[in-house]
C-alpha cells in the first residue's frame, strides 16, 4: 500500500498560490496595469482551487473505493 500525500500536494500547492500573491514579484502587474494587474492573482487562485479540488476528490474516491473494497471482501 503506498502512502497518500493529496493533501500534502493540496496544502502546497495552497500554499504557493499564496506566496506567489504575496510576492514583490507580483507587484509588478499591478503597478503596471492598475486594478488589471490583479488578474494574474484571481487566475493563480482560481488554478490552485481547482488542482486542489480534484486532488481532493480524487482522494475521497480512493477511500470510498477501498472501504467498499473492505466491506466487500
Amino acid at each position: 500500500m503506498t502512502k497518500d500525500r493529496s493533501t500534502l500536494k493540496a496544502v502546497l500547492i495552497g500554499l504557493g498560490a499564496l506566496l506567489y500573491g504575496a510576492s514583490p514579484i507580483d507587484l509588478i502587474p499591478e503597478i503596471l496595469a492598475g486594478p488589471l494587474g490583479f488578474g494574474d492573482d484571481a487566475l493563480v487562485l482560481i488554478g490552485a482551487g481547482v488542482a486542489i479540488y480534484r486532488i481532493l476528490k480524487g482522494r475521497a474516491a480512493r477511500q470510498s473505493a477501498a472501504r467498499s473494497a473492505t466491506m466487500n471482501g
